[in-house]
Order: structure tokens, then C-alpha cells, then sequence
């Protein structure tokens, strides 16, 4: 797979780095793949959102965090907060689910290993999901909580988002720079966990990672995109943030598996980033599904690309 990836990517490019897998991981990712098998291609519609949510339910709690609902610019949704955490600072995180399933109190405890990592409190927007509410309803309402977390007089916002959140928190980063809040305040960076940047699915890796993604295939991500975007354009920039004018936004780091599907809408995003002179870098997991981070206590890799993470918007929110 290591070969696979260095013959798919500039290996010399400066805004990438790849991780080797190891033993453990490896032999970890095995198990995995063989637990989810029969499920492969699967998870659609309304009925996925029950077993979506407990998946996301079994994230290993963090010790240090607190949670609390709340309603931001309207926006319910719930914080997670450390036990020490930066004052005038705040993290904006948009769940995953394809737009289609996910939840705050779901994705609670990943996030909330984010937020004690970054020592700072974050806010999870439980947003509009699609078929109910289809495009643009999620993005209206991360920017809605984005200008309401201004108006608390927070003045330095980061955005994190995982899969369709990615999608989502990087769409939100070019909304939020190219419009005044309050002063011209823009966000001070954002971290995009394997995001779906492409909604006309154009990767290449829907072909040449079709067998290793143990989750997705490009029918059901065709599926559930559609749900979600109605009759939209999907290189519309509101939808997919690979379309999108790149310059002038904040540092931004991405982190994906080797084994996703959605590992040219990292590729591809960043290297547009960085050649619209972003501070922008790509971290490549060998070995990784999609969702990765979550596997606390399973995989090495999640317990080293969280650190990661929460170093960068721990520097972006000094």
C-alpha cells in the first residue's frame, strides 16, 4: 500500500507527509475490516442515522471535559469544554454523516478529545441533515453558529470538521475570510479531518482505493450526496469546497487514511490550497480507514494525529 500511495502522490511535494503504519495498526486495521465487511457500501438513508450515532457513541469519553447544550446563532447544539481552556477562544466543529446522519451528542467525546487537546472549549452545531433539509441548509447553519460565536466576543475561531463536517468547516473557512464579522474577524485556522471536498466525486481514489475503504463505495456516496444536494450543481464552490477561489485563507492541516476513498478530496484540496499561497499541509495515514481518529486506545496513528491537531489550533489560537 506504501508503494501504492508514492506512486499516487508527489512524495516531494512540501505540504505533504506520510505516516508509516505500524505492526499494531496494521494488525489492528486487519480486524477491523474483517468486523465490517458485511456492511461495506451499506449505511444509507434516514434508518443509518441510529446505528451511525452509536459507532460514534463508543469514542472513548476523555477524562478532563465537561459537556453542555447550548444554542449558538440560533444553532443548538453542544460544547465540550476541558478543564483548562483558553479564554476569547473557541473551535467550531462540524460533524460527519455524509450531511445525511451524525449528531453533537454523538460525535461529543471526539470532540472533546480535541478540544483538551487544543485547550480550548468547542462547540458541536447539530445542523440541518439532509433528505429533510437539503443544500445549502447545513452550511446556512455552521455559518449561523460561526456569526454567533463572534457576537459572544470570541475573537479567535477555529474550524474543525470531520468527512461531510470537513466539507463543511473548510467551505465555512472561505465564507467566514471573504465577509466582515464584527472588525473583518476571520478565523484563525481550521483542520479538515479526511473531508469530502469533491460532491461530483471525481477522485481518483473512489477507483483505486475501492477495495481497500472497508466503509464506502462510490455508489453510496453517490447516493447520499444526491440526498443532500437536491438538484444543485456539485462543483457548485457553496457545496464542494475543491471549486472554491483557495487565497487568502487561514493555515489549514489535513489528515487522511491511506485506505479512504476520500483520499484525492485531501490531495487535491490541499495542493490547490498551497499553490494559492495557503499554509496549508496534508498528513497521509498508511494503513488508516476513514474515521481513524476515533479509534482511541485502538490505533496508534489516532493517538498521534490528534496530538497533532491539537498542537496546530493550540499555536493558531495563542
Amino acid at each position: 500500500m506504501q508503494a501504492q500511495m508514492l506512486a499516487d502522490t508527489d512524495v516531494k511535494a512540501p505540504w505533504l507527509t506520510v505516516h508509516p503504519v505500524s505492526q499494531k495498526d496494521s494488525a489492528a486495521a486487519n480486524g477491523l475490516r474483517a468486523a465490517v465487511a458485511a456492511f461495506k457500501g451499506k449505511l444509507t438513508g434516514v434508518a443509518a442515522r441510529g446505528p451511525f450515532d452509536e459507532v460514534m457513541e463508543r469514542v472513548v469519553a476523555p477524562t478532563d471535559v465537561t459537556f453542555e447544550d447550548d444554542t449558538v446563532g440560533g444553532i443548538s447544539g453542544l460544547w465540550a469544554k476541558p478543564a483548562r481552556s483558553k479564554k476569547g477562544a473557541a473551535i467550531i466543529h462540524a460533524h460527519g454523516g455524509w450531511f445525511n446522519f451524525g449528531s453533537a451528542r454523538a460525535y461529543r467525546n471526539l470532540v472533546g478529545h480535541i478540544a483538551s487537546r487544543a485547550g480550548a472549549d468547542a462547540f458541536i452545531p447539530d445542523y440541518r441533515l439532509a433528505p429533510e433539509h437539503i443544500f445549502p441548509s447545513a452550511i446556512m447553519d455552521v455559518e449561523a453558529c460561526y456569526r454567533g460565536l463572534v457576537d459572544k466576543g470570541i475573537d479567535k475561531i477555529a474550524v474543525t470538521g470531520d468527512s461531510a463536517g470537513g466539507n463543511l468547516a473548510l467551505v465555512l473557512l472561505s465564507i467566514a475570510c471573504g465577509q466582515a464579522y464584527m472588525g473583518n474577524q476571520s478565523p484563525v485556522g481550521g483542520v479538515a479531518i479526511s473531508p469530502v471536498t469533491d460532491l461530483a466525486l471525481t477522485g481518483e481514489s473512489y477507483e483505486s482505493r475501492a477495495e481497500a475503504d472497508p466503509y464506502f463505495t462510490k455508489s453510496q456516496a453517490a447516493d447520499l450526496v444526491a440526498s443532500y444536494l437536491g438538484h444543485a450543481d456539485p462543483k457548485d464552490p457553496l457545496a464542494s469546497p475543491l471549486y472554491r477561489d483557495l487565497s487568502g485563507l487561514p493555515p489549514i492541516r489535513v489528515h487522511v487514511g491511506d485506505d479512504e476513498v476520500l483520499l484525492d478530496d485531501s490531495r487535491r484540496y490541499v495542493e490547490r490550497a498551497a499553490q494559492a499561497g495557503v499554509d496549508a499541509e496534508l498528513d497521509v495515514w498508511l494503513g488508516m480507514p476513514h474515521g481513524f481518529v476515533t479509534g482511541i486506545g485502538q490505533f496508534e496513528a489516532a493517538q498521534q494525529s490528534l496530538d497533532a491537531i491539537g498542537a496546530f489550533l493550540k499555536g493558531v489560537m495563542k
